[in-house]
């Protein structure tokens, strides 16, 4: 007898669908990580790290912020963050999965409507579920759908406030949002725009602040940085109008019954901003990487249309897909099949990132490898 039969028999199931997944050791050459600017192992991390624990900052929080958990080094970053990014106030949390949840779980109200692009990440789903508000999608970076469903929703009588949720740079597709047409679309309807920019935050935007930063001082904006992929720690960064930060504080549970982050990370972060302030080169650096990725792709795969570092090469099948990432592991480059449900069925695919930690003679040959691979495994 066995307890967990119906586990077993999922987790079999899985393998038979070529779905089953399982920790692998990061090994190669990195075509996987999110640390597009290379600060994760950078020298410029690890001096802040060793000056942070000189003059005493703590590596444990001891408690939630409400509690004896706020930090001088939460306080400073939250501070400079807002000034960064431009807003009147900046929330530090855990991750950007926490923050998505506590946003869409507390601002809106059962009155309200969050209308959410189709291809939303699973933390803003979440945070949905566990709202009051209703909740509605629109098609993939379609600003007219999104028009004719807020029509919809007032016609049917909706009267509370919309939040439009987007993220500015998908990240299993690597395809931008048109923040602008948005932002334009939350004004004429009295909409709060809700912008997750993890992928964009370090790449895109002056000094690496985001898509969204030109309409940073709307009122009617709000915007999550995460710290694990540019920025190269962890935790993130909530920013926006004071009234809704103080409201995160008070209401938000994921907030305020969480421990707070590590002081020590609230002092890295800090230093990751500087480092996009004070070091535009890093974030040119990127967007020149990219853009040579994008021509090796066109020119050996003949694949173009690509308008960020993160690559799809969409696949379809699970098996095939994963049989060619197996491939270019063993070939020595890191890179990951990702299937459903993380992308709909029928389109698994190599997500290949494009990092600093990797130079370009070795993208060049892993365009080459690659499409080697692919012409071998084709059926």
């Amino acid at each position: 007898m066995t307890f967990f039969a119906r586990q077993d028999r999922a987790l079999a199931a899985l393998q038979t669908r070529g779905r089953y997944r399982a920790l692998i050791a990061r090994t190669g050459h990195d075509f996987a990580s999110n640390d597009y600017l290379g600060l994760a192992e950078s020298e410029v991390l690890n001096t802040a790290a060793r000056s942070a624990l000189e003059r005493g900052v703590p590596v444990g929080a001891g408690g939630s912020r409400l509690l004896r958990g706020n930090a001088d080094e939460h306080v400073l970053l939250e501070q400079e963050a807002a000034a960064f990014f431009g807003t009147q106030a900046a929330l530090f949390m855990g991750g950007g999965f926490q923050a998505n949840t506590a946003i869409f779980s507390t601002l809106p109200g059962h009155e309200d409507l969050v209308l959410y692009d189709a291809l939303i990440h699973a933390s803003t789903h979440d945070g949905m579920r566990l709202g009051r508000a209703e909740t509605r999608a629109f098609a993939h970076n379609d600003v007219k759908a999104a028009k004719e469903t807020i029509k919809s929703w007032r016609t049917e009588g909706g009267t509370g406030q919309i939040w439009i949720a987007i993220e500015s740079l998908y990240s299993m597709d690597g395809d931008l949002a048109p923040v602008a047409e948005l932002m334009k679309l939350a004004d004429t309807h009295g909409a709060v725009l809700v912008v997750d920019e993890a992928h964009a935050t370090g790449v895109f935007g002056d000094m690496g602040r985001g898509l969204s930063h030109a309409f940073a001082d709307r009122e009617n904006l709000l915007t999550l940085h995460t710290c694990g992929k540019g920025l190269g720690v962890s935790g993130a960064l909530i920013c926006g109008a004071r009234v809704l930060i103080d409201t995160l504080i008070n209401k938000a549970r994921g907030f305020i019954f969480a421990t707070a982050p590590s002081p020590l990370n609230a002092a890295l972060v800090r230093a990751a901003l500087n480092e996009l302030r004070d070091n535009p080169a890093r974030q040119v650096a990127a967007q020149d990487l990219m853009n040579h990725a994008h021509k090796e792709a066109r020119e050996r795969l003949g694949l173009a249309g690509f308008q960020s570092q993160i690559m799809p090469i969409v696949i379809g099948a699970d098996k095939p897909t994963m049989t060619l990432a197996q491939s270019l592991q063993d070939r020595g480059y890191d890179i990951r099949g990702i299937r459903p449900p993380t992308v709909p069925r029928g389109t698994s695919r190599l997500r290949i990132s494009i990092t600093l930690n990797t130079p370009a003679p070795v993208i060049s040959e892993m365009f080459r490898d690659l499409a080697r691979a692919k012409e071998a495994t084709a059926p």
